[in-house]
């Protein structure tokens, strides 16, 4: 350096800001100490020193808040703006560091010792410059923040140290950077700093430049879809969606990861959520998707109720709703009972077969009940359609799932007994067989993953309590009846009804009639009769009905002020119900020949039919009248065999066929007659007629014969017994192998009726036929 010198000048802190010498620029003064030192310096040789703050939140700094070195400055121009702010032009003339500070009450004062570069230049110097000038533009071409003006003026500059202050002023340096190579006032030293900057910040860039680039490839494809999206935003708004779907879309994937599916359907529902998102709400396909969704979101995944097992309970509940059907009972107990054992049973796929009106539907529901499981019915009488089944394909606007989906969704949990109503009334045809389906559905080692056409997601079904109700077994497919477990319910005996009539029906008729039992009273014989003579059913629905009627004509009575209560009994049942609607076999008043009595058994209990045999003057014709079937037919056949082929032991001419026509006649010709238990009957009739020995009236039969007289056992002996008992009749003659159904007889008509067990038809006639003299 040369020409150092000291001389006192004012002091002007700057905040933020740093002069170089030879950089001419414009400062707006503020302070008050800064506006009395440029006067100061205004009215002297228009000298002043620039001096940097340390922390630039000090407003009044004093002599430890500034740096030492600063730049000695002339004052160019000063104009005083409206706000009171000073404006001046200032240039930098060369370095300066303080001596001292002078105490001036009103401005900073200080001593300096002034620095000026050394003009030479060595050769040093010169590679230095072009190595400087050669970095600056490498940076200037990475930067693209200077101009080509500005690297063409630096270009132009001759002195080294004025280059490299220069330079740095254009560096985009901390204010400590810029102030430590002010205080370099060696020039070789200052080039090698700001060259050593240069290639600093040019890696910096160069290091900005790569992350950019790969954050640039990261973000394209999220900008893109952010554009792809606002665009269809949009399309959108002008198709008159003004919302957009984002809303929509949001509320339902928190509904879908709140549903409990499993992962591989959450996946598929949210890719389905993704294909909605992007299809426009005017477009068919998004109502179809958008309906698809809601089924997912609605099915229950894995919400289950937690069953009740408490067997005492139960069996409580199952009595209550019930009288009668104690296989069914017994048969949802052990259910209970193993599944309280092992907690990991799957569900039963019960049958429950026998006539309309017997509660095969109520008798579900109150399984439900009793295991506090959801309970949901779907009726599949005159299904006909596969679809209905396992649904539609996602291919139209209508599709829909299959019954069993929607009822799961109707349940509301995974684990509810379902109620398959009239299994037995579902056809086939060019649709496909909904059987067939159904035998997914009723397996247990197949129906953990139930595929329906339109979820197309396995759906499991392995917790599900399945009953059906059938009224025919014989019309459901053979592989489906196999995957059931049938439970055949008879129907009510008369006793049965009677209860069933007193403590459900009446009471239930009664409460919805607006009566109360005070005003109504209907005694046990009043009920008997309704069963006997006003109803012929299994089950208990037309009885219902009666006992309604009842209730309609006693609650005119009761309004219109006739009386104020009604007592139903035997003898007045006609005056509310009419005259009898049915009648019943009586069991004959005298013993007779020729006419034996069969016991029955219908669809709707036992009844008692007469056989009647007569002989007239022929050539052995056989005829059968009354409507017989086929098997009723042939029996009569076999019958009338094994009585020819014991004719000399019976004592009747053997040629009587030869002789005599032989007519057999079942009374009420108007009502359908078929069945294999008529053939003792028959043959007991035909040898009291051929050998005129009367039949004991008595005694009522049943019982298969084949022609060598063996008597096969029958079913129904139960019904048939009390059919009997009814008549009047007090012996019973049965096929030996029936002996075991006597327990299913109530303890009250067994201990009322003799039963005879008999194994040959020579057994029968010995205890039918009254002897000779």
């Amino acid at each position: 350096m040369a020409n150092n010198e000291e001389i006192i000048v004012p002091l002007l802190p700057l905040r933020g800001l740093l002069v170089y010498p030879t950089m001419v620029l414009h400062l707006d003064v503020g302070r008050e100490k800064s506006v009395q030192a440029l006067e100061k310096a205004m009215v002297d040789n228009h000298l002043i020193f620039l001096t940097t703050q340390k922390d630039l939140s000090v407003d009044v700094p004093i002599e430890e808040d500034l740096y030492e070195v600063g730049t000695l400055t002339k004052v160019k121009q000063m104009l005083k703006l409206p706000n009171g702010t000073i404006r001046v032009l200032i240039e930098g003339l060369k370095r300066g560091k303080i001596i001292e500070f002078l105490d001036e009450p009103d401005y900073f004062s200080v001593k300096l010792m002034t620095y000026e570069d050394d003009p030479t230049v060595d050769p040093e110097d010169q590679a230095l410059m072009r190595t400087m000038l050669e970095y600056f533009e490498q940076y200037i071409k990475v930067s693209k923040k200077i101009s080509a003006e500005t690297f063409t003026s630096v270009s132009d500059i001759e002195e080294p140290g004025r280059m490299a202050d220069i330079i740095a002023s254009h560096l985009p340096l901390k204010l400590n950077e810029k102030q430590e190579i002010l205080e370099l006032t060696d020039i070789k030293e200052r080039m090698n700093r700001v060259i050593e900057i240069i290639h600093n910040e040019r890696e910096v860039l160069n290091l900005e430049k790569k992350i950019g680039q790969r954050v640039k490839k990261s973000m394209e494809r999220t900008q893109k879809e952010y554009y792809l999206r606002e665009q269809m935003k949009a399309i959108q708004k002008e198709l008159g969606d003004k919302d957009g779907k984002s809303g929509e879309v949001a509320e339902l994937t928190e509904k879908i990861e709140e549903a409990g599916m499993p992962d591989h359907t959450k996946n598929a529902a949210l890719k389905e959520l993704d294909r909605y998102e992007k299809v426009p709400s005017s477009s068919a396909e998004s109502a179809v998707i958008r309906n698809y969704i809601d089924w997912l979101i609605s099915l229950p995944w894995s919400k289950s109720t937690n069953d009740d097992i408490n067997i005492e309970k139960a069996e409580k509940v199952l009595n209550r709703d019930h009288f009668g059907l104690e296989k069914v009972k017994e048969r949802v107990l052990e259910y209970l009972a193993v599944q309280k054992l092992t907690n990991s049973l799957k569900g039963p796929i019960l049958c429950l077969a026998g006539p309309p009106g017997v509660g095969k539907t109520s008798l579900a529901r109150s399984i439900a009940t009793s295991l506090n499981r959801n309970f949901v019915r779907v009726s599949l009488g005159g299904v006909r359609d596969e679809s209905e089944i396992r649904g539609h394909r996602r291919t139209y606007v209508g599709a829909m799932p299959g019954r069993i989906i929607q009822g799961m969704k109707k349940a509301g949990t995974i684990n509810p007994v379902f109620l398959l109503d009239e299994i037995d009334k579902m056809s086939g045809d060019f649709r496909g067989d909904p059987s067939a389906a159904l035998l997914e559905v009723l397996d247990p080692e197949q129906n953990h993953n139930f595929s329906d056409h339109y979820i197309e997601e396995p759906y499991d079904l392995s917790k599900v309590m399945f009953i059906a109700t059938a009224n025919d077994l014989a019309s459901i497919p053979g592989p489906l009846r196999d995957r059931m477990e049938i439970i055949s319910i008879a129907g009510y005996t008369e006793i049965e009804k009677i209860h069933i009539a007193k403590d459900h029906l009446l009471p239930k008729q009664i409460k919805e009639h607006g009566l109360t039992k005070a005003q109504l009273q209907v005694r046990e014989d009043g009920i008997k009769q309704i069963v006997r003579y006003y109803t012929r059913e299994a089950g208990v629905r037309s009885l219902e009905r009666k006992l309604a009627s009842i209730c309609r004509k006693t609650a005119k009575i009761i309004v219109s002020g006739e009386k104020k209560r009604i007592v139903i009994t035997e003898q007045n049942v006609e005056e509310y119900l009419g005259k009898t609607m049915f009648h019943y076999g009586q069991a004959e008043q005298e013993d007779q020949v020729g006419v034996a009595t069969g016991l029955a058994y219908t669809t709707v209990g036992g009844d008692t039919l007469q056989i009647e045999v007569s002989l007239s003057p022929g050539k052995g014709k056989l005829v059968l009248t009354g409507k017989l079937g086929d098997v009723m037919k042939e029996s009569a056949q076999a019958a009338f065999s094994f009585i020819r082929s014991k004719a000399t032991e019976l004592g009747i001419d053997p040629e009587f066929h030869e002789k005599n026509d032989i007519h057999i006649h079942v009374p009420e010709g108007a009502v359908p007659k078929d069945g294999p238990s008529a053939g003792i009957t028959m043959a007991t009739a035909l040898a009291s007629a051929l050998t005129g020995r009367p039949i004991r009236k008595e005694i009522g039969m049943t019982g298969e014969i084949t022609l060598r007289g063996r008597v096969l056992p029958i079913g129904g002996l139960k019904e048939k017994s009390l059919g009997a008992h009814r008549a009047g009749i007090t012996k019973i003659i049965c096929p030996k192998e029936n002996e075991k159904d006597l327990d299913d007889i109530p303890e009250s008509v067994r201990q009322e009726l003799e039963f005879v067990f008999v194994s040959h038809v020579d057994e029968v006639l010995a205890q039918a036929l009254i002897s000779e003299g």
